[in-house]
């Protein structure tokens, strides 16, 4: 067994192009396993736990890390020229529908907004250290945020949520990981029905269990409003949660919202109810693992 790397200096992929590189190697004769990242703290402890070190080399956040572990010498540099290959095979950009508008593809918010002005969402994976300046960005250029990143700082994220409020805007995340908004899914979506239920969930896997219950029951979903993991917590005070669901009492699309979260802070928790119970439409509360007896009385 050999395990090898490469380092792609000064060079930036999303997380989800990553991950798809990585898979890909995974699937080659004589590879054991394989990992494409963005070499970060976090990213490289992760790393480490995986059993993928050492690799030559130091890395560090701005670097693309490219590591298999394989059965010899040749299977590992073959899978290494081709992660290599598929990173330099960067399209153009493509319109909604899928034609290829000819353009190469743009190195910042700014050129993306050049090219497609109509845009009124930005879908933001970036290494943490950078996701809380290109969602500052994003929010001020009046885009709604859909944040992929995590490892952004709690006092980022109040700030990151307040703006986005005083804006009028939605800012779900960080570690925000699934979303549906008007039938088009963002990160990681099941393919269910459209119907007149909406979600507001804290957790991306609770989010996708309530959505395939849904459309087990024969149920549609109108819109996903993830709201990122410490949203509930006694700092953050539910600020894109209380959002989501004003948005979704308004919403024409929606007749009945579900709100799926681990157990919030208390207080929040209270502030949630009171807003939930106060609304036009029913709401359909599930703190996976809380004492509900609070719930029921209301």
């Amino acid at each position: 067994m050999v395990i090898k790397a490469r380092v792609k200096r000064n060079t930036y992929f999303d997380s989800i192009t990553l991950m798809k590189i990585a898979r890909a190697l995974t699937s080659m004769n004589g590879i054991e396993d394989a990992a494409a990242i963005m070499a970060t703290a976090a990213n490289l402890h992760l790393l480490e736990e995986a059993g993928l070190t050492p690799f030559e080399g130091n890395a560090g956040a701005d670097d693309v890390l490219l590591v298999v572990r394989a059965s010899d010498e040749s299977s590992a540099d073959t899978a290494l020229e081709s992660a290599e290959e598929q990173l330099t095979q960067r399209p153009g950009v493509s319109s909604v529908d899928g034609d290829m508008s000819g353009h190469k593809q743009p190195r910042s918010l700014e050129q993306a907004i050049l090219l497609q002005p109509e845009s009124s969402l930005a879908v933001i994976s970036v290494p943490g250290p950078y996701a809380a300046l290109e969602s500052d960005r994003a929010l001020r250029a009046g885009l709604h945020v859909f944040l992929f990143s995590d490892n952004v700082l709690l006092e980022d994220e109040i700030a990151l949520k307040h703006l986005a409020q005083e804006r009028g805007l939605l800012f779900m995340g960080p570690d925000c990981g699934t979303a549906m908004l008007n039938g088009v899914g963002l990160g990681f979506v099941n393919v269910v029905p459209s119907g007149p239920i909406g979600i507001v969930g804290a957790s991306g896997t609770g989010i996708q269990q309530v959505m395939s219950v849904i459309a087990r029951l024969g149920g549609g979903v109108s819109q996903v409003i993830g709201c990122g993991g410490r949203d509930l917590s006694e700092k953050v005070g539910a600020i894109t949660t209380l959002q989501g669901l004003r948005l979704l009492q308004e919403d024409e699309q929606t007749e009945v919202i579900v709100l799926v979260s681990k157990p919030p802070a208390p207080a929040v928790a209270e502030r949630v109810l009171q807003v939930a119970v106060k609304g036009k439409k029913p709401v359909i509360v599930i703190f996976v693992g809380a004492d509900h007896s609070a719930l029921e009385k209301r």
